[in-house]
């Protein structure tokens, strides 16, 4: 295991499977992106916590480039997880800040201030790779910094932020609401607080497979909640939240608080990645929650798992990917 993670997971070695889920939720991660990034004021500071690959925040670099420019901390305890994100976000970022669209856009934000109706133009930035960058151009700025969210003492090393985004980390964490507590600290005064948690599981399987018993996949979902139950019941120090996540803004002092959500939905036989993608979920939650089945479904997902049977899931084409993010946001006042 690359790094000590409070969940006893190797994140590192899911690098792929995190590419792949990022790559599946594009459209529900750009819409997510442009509806927060659309609520901020010009050349903002958006911080990542627990960026993983860096999916969300190439959707977030993008978006600030049609608005100008600003600046994005990529956070992350796994080293692997934090240097991809980096140059997966570095990429993302330079090719939008150079794209026609995003000096149009600038040159608009630019006419607005000249005029004195809207804000001050947005201030230059450097690069944390010693480049320089100019947000008049509609250049995005990119850090990356080593950090667990479990460290309380975080906030302090990084910049205040006018977004602070978390995706499907804080669960991971001993005292959750101690997290979200931390996650609203780095946000600066009249800021946003964004946790990704919750939403619709997904589903890519059809009920009957025409191999085992159907309605395999309620079964494959029924463990994997009770393997989440065991894995936060093994964190060390682990912390009982017994409310929802709307309630933990509130508690961390946020105002505002409402939530959204965002539709994944790729219909059969879905992208060229889906196939594998499915593979590897349903392998993952055999690993982690095959104790939770039944002899005869472990039997089937054998089946189902072996490239040179009959059953094979990645020679379907009736596999699909549909469900749901929930995104619960609130304003630190």
């Amino acid at each position: 295991m690359s790094a000590h993670t409070h969940d006893h997971i190797d994140w590192a070695d899911r690098l792929t499977q995190l590419r792949t889920a990022d790559t599946l939720d594009t459209d529900a991660l750009s819409a997510i992106a442009r509806r927060l990034v659309a609520a901020l004021p010009p050349a903002p500071t958006i911080v990542d916590l627990g960026c993983g690959a860096g999916g969300m925040s190439t959707h977030f670099a993008r978006a600030l480039a049609t608005r100008g420019g600003g600046t994005l901390a990529l956070v992350d305890a796994t080293p692997e997880l934090l240097a991809e994100a980096e140059k997966s976000v570095r990429a993302a970022a330079d090719t939008a800040s150079n794209a026609p669209g995003a000096a149009d856009a600038q040159a608009k934000l630019g006419d607005l201030a000249d005029t004195g109706s809207a804000g001050s133009r947005p201030a230059s930035g450097g690069r944390a790779d010693g480049g320089s960058t100019n947000a008049t151009s509609g250049a995005v700025e990119v850090r990356a910094v080593r950090g667990d969210l479990a460290d309380s003492a975080l906030p302090g090393a990084l910049p205040a932020a006018d977004l602070v985004w978390a995706s499907r980390v804080v669960h991971h964490l001993p005292d959750q609401q101690a997290a979200v507590g931390t996650v609203a600290a780095v946000a600066k005064a009249g800021g946003l607080v964004a946790l990704a948690e919750g939403g619709l599981d997904f589903r890519c399987l059809p009920w009957d497979l025409g191999v085992g018993r159907p309605g395999l996949e309620d079964r494959l979902l029924a463990a994997q909640a009770e393997w989440f139950v065991g894995m936060r019941e093994g964190i060390e120090g682990a912390v009982a939240m017994p409310y929802g996540w709307s309630v933990a803004l509130e508690r961390a002092g946020l105002t505002e608080v409402d939530s959204f959500g965002a539709l994944v939905h790729h219909p059969a036989p879905g992208p060229a990645v889906l196939a594998d993608y499915v593979v590897h979920r349903v392998a993952r939650i055999l690993e982690f929650g095959g104790e939770y089945l039944t002899p005869d479904d472990r039997e089937t997902l054998a089946s189902l798992l072996d490239p040179h049977g009959p059953h094979y899931l990645a020679a379907r084409r009736d596999l699909h990917l549909t469900g749901a993010k929930t995104v619960h946001y609130g304003r630190r006042p």
